[in-house]
This record gives structure tokens, C-alpha cells and sequence, in this order.
């Protein structure tokens, strides 16, 4: 399910910037929220046990579970200006830090971590720093470059937060399709209110359905993935694994946008896939 999730957060991340860019931040959010409320609200229906199960909740959980949605969608709105002010090949490696987020909160929580897992954690500020230096002239340093790695950071601390609230307090108790549905929930009432503000936004919205779908689609899969392995499993473990997700994307904005980066930003971006795949072997 990790794997799963990496796969398709990866095409998700490589989609994100051509639909910020073409119908704007809240508006490409707002459609991905609106497709994944209206598909768990028919797998609700679909499976009433799910519902009966989700009320015996306490009230502790369903505030979790609001806290985690609201982190969720907060960090889609990061991670789409990321994506719309800067590259792939950058971005998506840097938002893999969620995984480092995640593993603080647990250690904070009272988890054990080790020395390698130390060390991962120092490889991936190292890589954070090396990744925002522009060394070659040819690659100039911009504010919107700038702009770009701080709201990439930022969602990836949204992010770590969100999934650590989700595998440590919600998932186990309300399960993958119920959270899902109230993570999109949530984001529809935040977004709907800036939508509306936003002239022909959804005329836009139109004109681009087919990649928004393509795009809402791929990342539902993905949280629904992450969502069942870490029910079925350790959610530190396909946190991690997911977090490959960074280099599918780095390699689809290569291969596709033909992105250059200096060497120093290639070796940042490589710490930071190498923390990630190091994690994985050791968790």
C-alpha cells in the first residue's frame, strides 16, 4: 500500500502544477475535494456497517479527525502554490519531509529512534539547504524559486502533522473510508466560501475537467492506499515508503518539462531521496 501510494502521488504531484497554473490554487484544491466527498459519500451509502461503526466514536476522535482534515487540506493549498511558483524536480523530493515530521511526532509521543534514523533526519535538512542554492548562473535565484521551497516545507509539515493525527487516533477507529470522507468534507467547507470570490473559477475548472479528474483521482487513490496500509500495518513504515512518491515526480518533471538544476540542487534533492529510501530499509 505504500508502494501504491508513492506510484500515484507521484503522477499526483507531476499534475499539480499544470492545474494550479491553469485554473488556479483553490479552485484545482476545490474540484479534488469535490470528487473525493462525492465518491466516499456513495462508498458510505454502498456500506451502511461503515456508518453504524463511525458513530460508536467519541468525540476525542472526531476532533482528531477534523484537526487531521483541516492540516490536510491546508497542506494540498501549500503544496499546489509549491508546485505552480516552482519545479517538480525540486518540489516533490522536498514534501517527502513529511515522513520526517511524522517520525518526530511519534518519537514525541514516546517512540523510540534510533541512530540511523537520526541521521536520515540530518541528511534531509542537509539535502532541504542544498536544494535552494542556485550555483550555476545559467540558474538565477528567483523569489518565486523562494516562495516555492518555503510552501513545499510547509506542506510537508502540514502533511507529517495530518498523517500522524490520522494513523495514531482516527484510522484505527473510524477507518480509511469514513476519515476520508470527513478529510473531504471539511475541505469542501473551507474551500467553497474562496471558490465563490474567484470569478470564472469554476468556468475554468470546466474547461480543464479531464486533468482534474486525472488528478483528483490519483490522489484519492493514494490517500486511500496510505489510509488501508496503515491500518493494516505500521503507519511510520508506509509513511516512509510513500514518501518515494518525491523522485517518481522529480523523474516525470525531467522527462517531461525537461527541468534543469544545478548540481548542488541535484545532490540536495538526492539527500533527500536517499533519507527516504534509508528509512525504509531500517523501519
Amino acid at each position: 500500500m505504500g508502494l501504491l501510494a508513492a506510484v500515484l502521488w507521484g503522477g499526483t504531484d507531476f499534475l499539480v502544477g499544470l492545474n494550479a497554473r491553469a485554473v488556479g490554487v483553490k479552485c484545482a484544491v476545490y474540484f479534488g475535494q469535490a470528487l473525493g466527498f462525492s465518491i466516499m459519500s456513495l462508498l458510505l451509502i454502498a456500506f451502511p456497517a461503515l456508518i453504524l461503526k463511525s458513530l460508536s466514536a467519541s468525540l476525542d476522535i472526531w476532533l482528531f479527525g477534523i484537526a487531521a482534515a483541516v492540516l490536510t487540506v491546508s497542506g494540498a493549498l501549500a503544496l499546489s502554490k509549491a508546485f505552480a511558483l516552482g519545479k517538480a524536480s525540486i518540489v516533490a523530493p522536498l514534501v517527502t519531509s513529511y515522513g520526517v515530521v511524522t517520525t518526530l511526532l511519534s518519537w514525541a509521543a514516546g517512540e523510540q529512534i534510533n541512530l540511523i534514523q537520526l541521521l536520515c533526519i540530518a541528511l534531509c535538512v542537509i539535502g532541504v539547504i542544498l536544494s535552494n542554492i542556485h550555483a550555476d548562473s545559467k540558474l538565477p535565484h528567483t523569489t518565486q524559486a523562494s516562495s516555492s521551497i518555503v510552501y513545499a516545507l510547509l506542506a510537508a509539515v502540514l502533511y507529517g502533522t495530518s498523517f500522524w493525527l490520522q494513523g495514531h487516533f482516527v484510522l484505527p477507529v473510524l477507518g480509511p473510508v469514513t476519515m476520508l470522507w470527513l478529510a473531504y468534507l471539511v475541505g469542501l467547507v473551507v474551500l467553497v466560501l474562496m471558490v465563490l470570490k474567484i470569478k470564472d473559477g469554476l468556468n475554468s475548472a470546466v474547461e480543464n475537467c479531464m486533468t482534474l479528474t486525472g488528478t483528483s483521482l490519483m490522489n484519492l487513490g493514494g490517500f486511500s492506499s496510505f489510509a488501508w496500509g496503515a491500518v493494516a500495518g505500521s503507519v511510520s513504515v508506509v509513511t516512509v515508503i510513500s514518501t518515494l512518491s518525491g523522485g517518481i515526480a522529480a523523474i516525470l518533471g525531467y522527462m517531461f518539462f525537461k527541468e534543469r538544476l544545478a548540481k548542488v540542487q541535484v545532490l540536495g534533492v538526492v539527500l533527500v531521496l536517499v533519507r527516504a529510501f534509508v528509512l525504509h530499509l531500517k523501519t
